[in-house]
């Protein structure tokens, strides 16, 4: 085998292992319904980062019951690191269901307040990436504007390099919240 054999040979190996890794770690979505108590998203997210999972994404809100808050999470890892995960979650006194909604159809949305530079000269630019985009312009003063966004994490993603160009002078974005498409609640599934 020659020195440019074995190179290419060793570059292919690598380029295998890496798609292996993207393909045996990927995003997964848990929507994660609990009890409304103080303390509780503190005892989630300890838990899934002692098992060194990254958290991308993590969001909680009302649910249509006030004792019940649900949490969306986006976390990257593999099946198995995943199904120990939801174990461990399972157990917590405070958690009443976890869903998985990564493998089901779902609506998964996520909001951004841009804040971007803006001046005469480009505001009619702005006012027609905005309308583009379907966002809203829901703040004005003489040197800046701020839109917001609602949408797919790619949509944002897509108008936040549209934008880059004028300024963005800040960003906040909200995280993923999903629910899933099949009829019924979260709490009532299998």
């Amino acid at each position: 085998m020659t020195t440019k054999t074995s190179c290419r040979w060793f570059r292919q190996a690598r380029l295998s292992i890496r798609s292996l890794r993207r393909w045996t770690e990927m995003r997964h979505t848990l929507a994660v319904l609990v009890e409304n108590r103080p303390g509780v998203l503190v005892h989630i997210s300890g838990l899934i980062a002692r098992r060194a999972f990254n958290i991308e994404s993590i969001t909680a809100g009302y649910t249509e019951e006030a004792d019940i808050t649900r949490i969306t999470i986006v976390v990257e890892g593999d099946n198995r690191s995943l199904e120990q995960v939801v174990n461990q979650l399972s157990k917590l006194v405070d958690v009443i269901k976890i869903v998985e909604l990564t493998s089901e159809p779902s609506i998964e949305r996520e909001l951004a307040l841009i804040k971007v530079k803006a001046n005469p000269e480009t505001r009619s630019d702005i006012v027609d990436i905005v309308e583009i985009f379907r966002a809203k312009i829901v703040d004005v003063n003489r040197e800046t504007m701020v839109i917001e966004l609602t949408g797919e994490e790619t949509k944002i993603d897509a108008l936040c390099e549209v934008l880059k160009d004028h300024g963005i002078v800040e960003m906040v974005r909200t995280g993923k919240v999903a629910l899933s498409r099949r009829p019924g609640a979260a709490k009532e599934t299998e």
